[in-house]
């Protein structure tokens, strides 16, 4: 389990100490593969979070919380041009020296930045501060545009809605493009509500999403299984191309998805239907036909089941609430994106987000 220690300063933005909880809990919860531990550790002299919407928060760490911290995250607060305390300066270098990365959000990085570890390296800052940086730091090569950057084990980003863009680079590391794509469509469509769902409660997690962990030694078939998800396939068909048997397969299965295979065939027909509703115009129909699931009375009735709610609903709410900020066109409308590319050239997307674009457009 990745250990992943956040440093609130006092007058920290509030959205930049969930951010990452939300983001690396999304992560963890719906890939069981992912495991993080995510805990928020005081600065010297924190209180309170800043406005608008200031609270407290009690924590039972301070600054011995970053030892043994694989990453530690350093989000923007209000005294961000007060020098550091030679207290945190030294829990920051020997993080870096026994080898943790360090991932600063907005105005963090004139924090790290004032330790002298940003010495000869590039790094990002909001937009609105990034002349500042470079004027106060000129040993460090600020990117203008506050996208995502890394160099060697610092990571940087603007702090997009409270830090997400900079989380998601660092689960993309860790668990490659796929998870960060799906958690991302989780952290921003999230349409099923759990409670009361008949299978939760019988302790059977619906909400898990196919995912092979990195390495794993059912790659092989699972990409069998996603190249051939029109075809009818049966346990028996997957353990042959396994060169298992079916109870080994599913005992194997379980161990390193956390789902049977058939849960996993499902959830990756379920997931295919989602990029095909989210980029093309295609008809239920087809898509039933597309991802093996026959008739569009079987589509609704699992895509119901899985996501809570209708593929209809699910196209409409993700072309209103998600394609409109970090998604790439969808085949077949790009005249009706025209108009809207126009209103969000000046905000285009980062190369962080280009990057998973380009990984969607690719998907099978």
């Amino acid at each position: 389990m990745s250990l992943i220690a956040v440093l609130a300063h006092d007058g920290v933005p509030g959205h930049q100490l969930t951010a990452p909880l939300s983001t690396f809990a999304t992560a963890a919860y719906h890939h069981p593969p992912v495991a993080y531990d995510v805990r928020v550790c005081a600065a010297p002299g924190f209180t309170s979070t800043g406005e608008p919407g200031a609270f407290r928060l009690e924590t039972p760490w301070g600054l011995e919380g970053l030892d043994g911290a694989d990453t530690v995250l350093l989000p923007g607060h209000d005294a961000f041009r007060d020098p550091p305390s030679s207290d945190l300066v030294d829990a920051l270098r020997d993080a870096v020296a026994r080898g943790a990365r360090v991932g600063v959000v907005g105005t963090g990085t004139f924090t790290l930045a004032a330790t002298g570890l940003l010495d000869g390296r590039r790094a990002a800052t909001s937009r609105r501060h990034a002349p500042e940086l470079a004027r106060l730091h000129p040993g460090i090569a600020v990117a203008p545009e506050g996208e995502v950057v890394a160099d060697g084990p610092f990571h940087s980003g603007a702090g997009v809605l409270g830090g997400v863009d900079l989380c998601l680079h660092l689960i993309t590391l860790d668990h490659g493009v796929r998870v960060a794509i799906e958690t991302e469509r989780q952290l921003f469509l999230r349409l099923h509500d759990q409670a009361g769902d008949p299978e939760h409660e019988a302790g059977v997690d619906v909400a898990y999403n196919a995912v092979t962990p990195p390495g794993s030694s059912l790659a092989p078939v699972t990409r069998w299984m996603e190249v051939r998800l029109h075809e009818a396939l049966t346990l028996a068909d997957i353990a042959e191309q396994a060169g298992l048997g079916e109870r080994s397969l599913t005992r194997r299965f379980r161990a390193e998805t956390g789902l049977t295979p058939l849960q996993y065939l499902l959830r990756t027909r379920m997931q295919r239907a989602q990029r095909l509703l989210e980029r093309t115009d295609d008809p239920v129909e087809r898509i039933a036909l597309l991802t093996g699931l026959g008739t569009p009375a079987n589509l609704r009735h699992h895509f119901q089941r899985l996501t809570g709610a209708s593929p209809s609903t699910y196209r409409a709410a993700f072309r209103a609430l998600v394609s409109d900020v970090t998604w790439p066109e969808r085949e077949g409308t790009a005249g009706m994106e025209e108009e809207r590319g126009k209103r969000n050239s000046a905000n285009g997307p980062s190369p962080a987000t280009e990057k998973r674009q380009t990984a969607i457009r690719r998907e099978p």
